[in-house]
């Protein structure tokens, strides 16, 4: 890098030229000759020009990836090859530990660079794709793998949601919305091999997810050490060069007018929240909470163990096999669903989005609920088929409506609380399945029940969504938490 001082400021992508005045003293002298002077910036450092908030998101990305796959066998999609009886110890143990991680880093954020938490979650996540590799028949240890797993998606999760949400600005709804994009895909593929892996291998499906994971822990972890710490946690610390510094790192090209402008606004965001007390802050606190927390927890009936039970046994019934097309078209049509969202977010917006893909989960979902309220319909070829084509399309509409989420949650909350906010979210969001993992069975009646009631709760949803979730589309985090603070936001933009 070529360091140069000026007293004034010509712009550099074109010569400078300069005019020197007369020697003092000399009246009527003769004009001096023009000087043209040509300078030159030369960058030597890629990652100089490089978006570095698209680094933090692609390390996310390859971490919940894999923590889309123990999502998956979370919710059924786990052969039995090595694991002779599969618990419901077995299939929540994730959940707890991804509560265990949420707690864990909401308490402790303040203090302590988000980074850590990207490394140690990704120590944790390739600790336990190691012990599913070496020890695949080990009922014990890959109980024990899940367990740390969960606590690695945990302490990643909640301070990724707040960081990219503190970083970015226009693009807050893309490259928030990665983390559904990943956990789409670890579904996916976790969807794939388990229901192709059982017809003719006769080694553990473990294995390969255990190889997997490594790879993608490796990549997340080798992503983390290029990413930028958010300007506003050394802003906090008034440690403003620090800051800068992280502010100029995150702006592709270091344009200084781009670089100034979002700082100032990172310590305007810092400021106002400082200039309040505690109780502001959690009074400011109360009506988002209650936004998000049923908009959170929504998320979850989106991807249910009932619904894994439906689909696999609709198919069974329809196609006559448990291996065929619909299983694995089910979890591509989320994936593709999210990738075809994220795209919508930052132009078309969050809010329309997914209370269209709600009202039509709410619809599907009462309408299976239809046919299994019948016990003689799970018999029949042409309602099981019916059944099966359903809830392929309750997964398209769910990539509609679970992506608003996550840039939802970054910018709710006022700074200060929104840590233990987002954190308790994230952890009930978990409860929930937990919860439908003990209380349901895969007979008609537990079917009907769920999809039921999840069905009218989802239609409730629409209605109380529509009137109170604010359209944050290209807001700064000071004005879109002014508008989760409002009880009502009727606008649909």
């Amino acid at each position: 890098m070529t360091t140069i001082y000026a007293t004034t400021a010509p712009d550099l992508k074109t010569d400078a030229i300069y005019a020197p005045s007369a020697p003092c003293g000399n009246t009527g002298c003769a004009p001096q000759p023009q000087q043209t002077v040509t300078v030159t910036v030369t960058q030597t450092r890629f990652l100089r020009n490089t978006n570095r908030r698209s680094l933090l998101s692609s390390a996310i990305f390859w971490f919940l990836v894999y923590g889309g796959m123990d999502l998956a066998q979370s919710v059924g999609w786990n052969q039995p090859v090595s694991v002779i009886l599969v618990s419901p110890e077995y299939q929540y143990s994730w959940f707890i530990g991804v509560i265990i991680g949420a707690c864990v880093s909401a308490l402790t954020m303040t203090f302590i660079p988000k980074i850590a938490y990207y490394l140690l979650g990704g120590i944790m996540q390739l600790t336990g794709a190691i012990i599913f590799t070496s020890a695949p028949y080990e009922y014990t240890a890959i109980l024990a793998a899940r367990y740390v797993g969960g606590v690695g998606i945990g302490l990643i999760t909640v301070p990724f949601l707040l960081h990219i949400g503190e970083i970015s600005t226009q693009t807050r709804g893309v490259d928030s919305a990665m983390e559904q994009v990943a956990l789409a895909m670890g579904l996916c593929i976790q969807v794939t091999y388990d229901t192709e892996w059982s017809r003719s291998l006769d080694i553990s499906a473990n294995l390969l997810h255990g190889i997997l994971g490594i790879i993608f822990s490796v990549f997340g972890l080798l992503f983390v050490l290029v990413s930028v710490e958010s300007p506003v946690f050394y802003i906090r610390r008034n440690q403003e060069e620090k800051a800068r510094q992280c502010q100029q790192m995150l702006v592709a090209g270091n344009v200084p007018k781009t670089v100034n402008a979002l700082f100032e606004e990172a310590r305007l965001y810092v400021v106002e929240s400082e200039s309040r007390s505690l109780g502001e802050e959690l009074s400011a606190s109360v009506m988002p909470f209650c936004k998000l927390f049923f908009f959170r927890c929504f998320v979850a009936f989106t991807l249910a163990l009932p619904l894994t039970w439906s689909i696999v046994g609709s198919t069974a019934i329809s196609e006559g096999s448990i291996f065929a097309w619909p299983l694995y078209v089910w979890s591509a049509l989320r994936l593709i669903s999210t990738l075809f969202t994220v795209c919508a977010l930052d132009t078309l917006g969050r809010k329309g989005v997914s209370l269209v893909g709600l009202l039509c989960m709410a619809g599907l979902m009462l309408g299976m609920a239809g046919i299994y309220a019948t016990p003689a319909n799970i018999y029949s070829w042409y309602n099981m088929g019916q059944v099966c084509n359903l809830g392929l399309a309750f997964q398209a509409f769910a990539g509609l409506f679970i992506c608003s989420s996550s840039p939802y949650l970054g910018e709710a909350f006022p700074m200060r609380v929104k840590p233990f906010f987002v954190g308790l979210i994230v952890a009930c969001e978990q409860v929930i399945h937990i919860i439908v993992i003990v209380a349901f069975k895969p007979t008609t009646d537990y079917l009907f029940q769920y999809f039921l009631i999840v069905g009218i709760i989802m239609l409730l949803g629409v209605i109380f969504f529509a009137i109170v979730m604010p359209e944050t589309k290209k807001l700064t985090l000071r004005k879109a938490g002014e508008r989760f603070q409002r009880v009502h936001n009727v606008s649909p933009y």
